[in-house]
């Protein structure tokens, strides 16, 4: 192998000695040192920018991530705001409607209220009035109906006067005892006129005291009960005769017993009731049995709606 140097300037060649060689070694070791050295310094130095250059790339990085991170969070957060506040506007506005629709639907119900109210106090005026109309119009007609009854008991009353002044003109031109049987032939075609639906009958010679009776029938023909009669005309009254038309009435299955009579007892001056026996003038007979009849009648039919019920 070949040691010889070459110059770089002249280009001779030579053979080097131990101390050339030691010297250009050196230069050699200290050339490549610095050169080492040098692409070391380069090499960190390009190592330190490439770091730097990352760790600003890396910071950058970082930072547009957390910037863009940030944004987006911020971005979310206030399209949640907006949302929040949408829904919150949102539940205000019902509950505004809510109450709004609450107090419409409270104001329509007291409006309700009142109307009603309004229309019950019409509806009881209304009807206090009817009530009073009706009531007075019944005042009214019972007391028209009261004054035709007097009118029409006065109108019998005096018809049956006149009749019993005939009767007793009449009676006077014979005995006392054609004017009985007259009376009582009177009292039976009274009876029969005024009651014509109802059967008058003769009591039996055999029976002391009664003279006729009369069974009241309704407007159905349906028996209603019997009243009794006995006809007196004499000028003083005998208690007496009060019993024997008692006899006479539980004998005959009557009722009512009704003594005519000229002669009234002493404690009595008009019409009236004495002892279970109803006494009065012939001019008040035809009233008293009206009265008499009209109460069998109500009392035939109470009888027999209670026994429909049983």
């Amino acid at each position: 192998m070949s040691t010889e140097i070459k110059c770089p300037s002249c280009g001779h060649s030579f053979a080097p000695n131990d101390a050339i060689r030691e010297e250009v070694e050196k230069e050699l070791r200290n050339k490549a040192a610095e050169w080492q050295k040098k692409k070391s310094e380069e090499f960190q130095f390009k190592l330190e920018e490439e770091k730097k250059r990352l760790q600003e790339s890396m910071e950058e990085t970082t930072r547009k991530s957390i910037a863009a991170e940030f944004e987006n969070k911020l971005i979310i957060l206030e399209q949640t705001n907006r949302t929040n506040e949408e829904k919150l506007k949102e539940a205000r506005q019902q509950q505004l409607d809510f109450l709004r629709k609450e107090q419409e639907l409270k104001l329509k119900e007291e409006e309700l209220e009142l109307s009603l109210q309004k229309k019950l106090q019409e509806e009881r005026e209304k009807l206090s009035g009817d009530l009073r109309k009706l009531e007075e119009q019944r005042i009214a007609a019972k007391e028209t109906e009261f004054q035709l009854r007097i009118k029409e008991m006065e109108e019998k009353l005096e018809a049956q006067r006149k009749l019993a002044e005939e009767m007793k003109r009449k009676a006077e031109q014979g005995s006392m005892q054609s004017q009985g049987e007259a009376q009582e032939l009177l009292l039976e075609d009274l009876l029969k006129s005024a009651f014509p639906f109802d059967t008058i009958e003769e009591v039996g010679k055999g029976v002391k005291g009664a003279d006729c009776i009369q069974t009241v029938r309704n407007k159905l023909a349906q028996e209603c009960g019997k009243i009794i009669f006995e006809s007196k005309r004499t000028k003083d009254f005998s208690p007496e005769w009060i019993e024997k038309l008692k006899s006479d009435m539980r004998s005959q299955g009557a009722d009512v017993a009704v003594l005519v009579t000229q002669a009234f007892p002493k404690d009595m001056d008009r019409f009236g009731e004495k002892e279970g026996v109803w006494i009065c003038s012939f001019a008040e007979v035809k009233a008293i049995v009206h009265l008499l009849r009209d109460a069998l009648i109500r009392i035939s039919f109470a009888s027999r709606n209670q026994e429909n019920k049983g």
